[in-house]
């Protein structure tokens, strides 16, 4: 039984990971802190392993014995101190690849983001699409985190694969989906230019399987994979779907790009200023990302690595609601 060690296992791309190897029959580990939340990850079959990624002693004796490191923890934010974005998610990422290295991991897969490729491209973008990260702090660390683990380990018999997913969106997702129904249910939803930008959703067990394919897959080895769903939608096609599952009223309000992102920058600059810590109303991520076509292809994973869409977007939005609906109730 192969030995795999997910790190940010309790998180919600973490613990679906976790649900896809234990079922395709992996013994699988967890890094997580001390103060972590585990309770996403309840009744599930996971042996815990200590430590901080940012910490690289603390990281040393987690990665041994492992056959296979998927390096998932991070900071994912639209908003934020560069320093602290390149803490977690650069130097963060080098201590768990050094450490991995000197355990003898056999494969270790970078868990990134099609962010990297910016945002606004007329064309549909792939792996070999150029690198723009338009000065934002995420897109910064993630980059540097890729490029600088495969030109690291380009010599050593470690095998790296690189995952760039999409939006991510399903059950358990408290970070983007939740509250972006949240905001619906109240009526106080909107798009940016009208919601006509193309969008790149990928429902998180569909992405479960690419990294799982990324992680046993003779030919991932040295290889960059992006996944969304591949579906041509929009940010509106999106949400009108997602609100006639829910059973209410799409937003009818918007705000133009070149009104909201000077609008953004504006208060970005002043919460740098003021030092706050909590990101403001609207970013200029948010505006980009919403506003700007962000648009992927996945031709490469199905090509090289026979990768298959498992969970239709219809079934994946009634799978998401389901489970808002019983957090609702719960609540």
């Amino acid at each position: 039984m192969q030995k795999v060690l997910i790190t940010g296992v309790n998180g919600f791309i973490g613990s679906h990971i976790a649900e896809r190897m234990i079922k395709n029959g992996m013994q699988v580990y967890g890094l997580v802190r001390i103060t972590s939340d585990l309770s996403l990850i309840e009744g599930l079959s996971i042996s815990l392993r200590y430590g901080d990624i940012t910490d690289a002693e603390s990281v040393q004796k987690t990665v041994s014995g492992m056959d296979i490191v998927i390096h998932n923890a991070g900071l994912a934010s639209d908003w934020g101190y560069l320093e602290l974005f390149k803490k977690i998610n650069f130097y963060g990422t080098q201590n768990i690849v050094k450490a991995s290295m000197e355990a003898g991991v056999r494969r270790f897969v970078l868990m990134s983001s099609v962010a990297i490729h910016g945002f606004g491209s007329e064309q549909t973008m792939n792996e070999q699409s150029p690198i723009k990260t338009h000065g934002f702090h995420y897109n910064i660390s993630k980059w540097e985190a890729e490029k600088w683990t495969f030109e690291y380990t380009k010599n050593s018999a470690m095998e790296v694969s690189a995952v760039r997913p999409g939006n991510v969106f399903g059950p358990k997702d408290h970070t983007f989906i939740e509250k972006y129904l949240d905001v619906l249910v109240k009526g106080q939803g909107g798009y940016v230019n009208g919601g006509h930008s193309l969008t790149c959703p990928v429902y998180v067990g569909n992405l479960s399987h690419a990294v799982y394919l990324a992680a046993t897959h003779p030919k991932a080895a040295g290889e960059t994979f992006i996944i969304t769903d591949g579906y041509d939608i929009t940010w509106r096609q999106f949400t009108e779907q997602l609100c006639e599952k829910m059973g209410i009223k799409p937003p009818n309000l918007s705000i133009p790009f070149a009104i909201g992102n000077p609008l953004a920058l504006t208060l970005e600059k002043i919460y740098l200023w003021t030092r706050q810590t909590s990101a403001p109303l609207l970013t200029s991520y948010r505006m980009h990302n919403g506003g700007k076509n962000y648009h992927f292809s996945i031709e490469k994973i199905k090509n090289l690595l026979g990768y298959t869409l498992e969970t239709p977007l219809d079934e994946a939005l009634e799978r998401t609601v389901a489970w808002y609906k019983a957090l609702l109730k719960n609540n």
